[in-house]
């Protein structure tokens, strides 16, 4: 039988092109102290960001917000997220924010996993939108039950060639899997295509579906009728 600590080796071994030699030691040896994890259940979440202003193809329109807010919240009710739970995500305005929210509104913890330093990394992915994310990110960080990591302390530099978001994919699932993959729920709010460059939540779905996770998919093409 595969152990859980044999499983994270083989990731970790199946993902060395996309960590420094660095970062994949400090996983390595952190393997054991995280397979024995104390959380009743670990949800993973990717998901769209919110459009920005003139997008060609809308996929996650800001009026649309309350009703991708509202379908997370329903995803993690009904797998029972409470207090003894971890959530895990990047921190991207749109879905990434959502999820932690409601994580941490029902009492759970939360990890943040940031693919670049923080002022790039909003920059990137949080002040291109509506003023409000940014605050919105201050606020969900700055919790009492929230840790933040970001990937060049984390796993040290980028190595040549490597796509920063692809990277950010592994580090997430690896993160929750290390925690086993039978506490593992992998939640997406997706349109179904692909991502507008590497490392999209097509490539996270591919992935977790690979690993044998439990997937909740809520389709954008169906909520947004709503």
């Amino acid at each position: 039988m595969i152990t859980r600590r044999e499983t994270l080796r083989q990731l970790l071994i199946g993902t060395v092109g996309l960590f420094s030699a660095a970062g994949c030691a400090r996983l390595s040896a952190e393997a054991p102290s995280m397979a024995a994890s104390s959380y009743r259940r670990v949800f993973l979440f990717s998901g769209h960001m919110i459009d920005a202003a003139g997008r060609a193809t809308p996929r996650f329109p800001a009026d649309k917000e309350a009703i991708a807010a509202a379908a997370i919240g329903a995803a993690l009710d009904a797998r029972g997220c409470g207090g003894g739970d971890l959530g895990i995500c990047g921190g991207a305005c749109g879905g990434d924010l959502l999820f932690a929210e409601a994580v941490l509104a029902r009492g759970a913890h939360l990890q943040l996993l940031l693919p670049f330093d923080e002022q790039t990394f909003l920059s990137e992915s949080v002040d291109f939108a509506d003023a409000g994310w940014r605050p919105r990110f201050f606020a969900v960080k700055q919790k009492p039950h929230t840790v933040t990591q970001v990937a060049p302390e984390a796993l040290g530099p980028l190595p040549p060639g490597a796509n920063p978001y692809e990277r950010e994919n592994r580090w997430l699932l690896d993160t929750a899997l290390a925690h086993g993959a039978q506490r593992l729920d992998f939640i997406c709010l997706w349109d179904g295509g692909g991502g507008d460059g590497p490392g999209g939540t097509r490539h996270m779905v591919e992935q977790v579906e690979a690993a044998g996770a439990h997937v909740t998919w809520l389709d954008t093409r169906t909520l947004w009728t709503v």
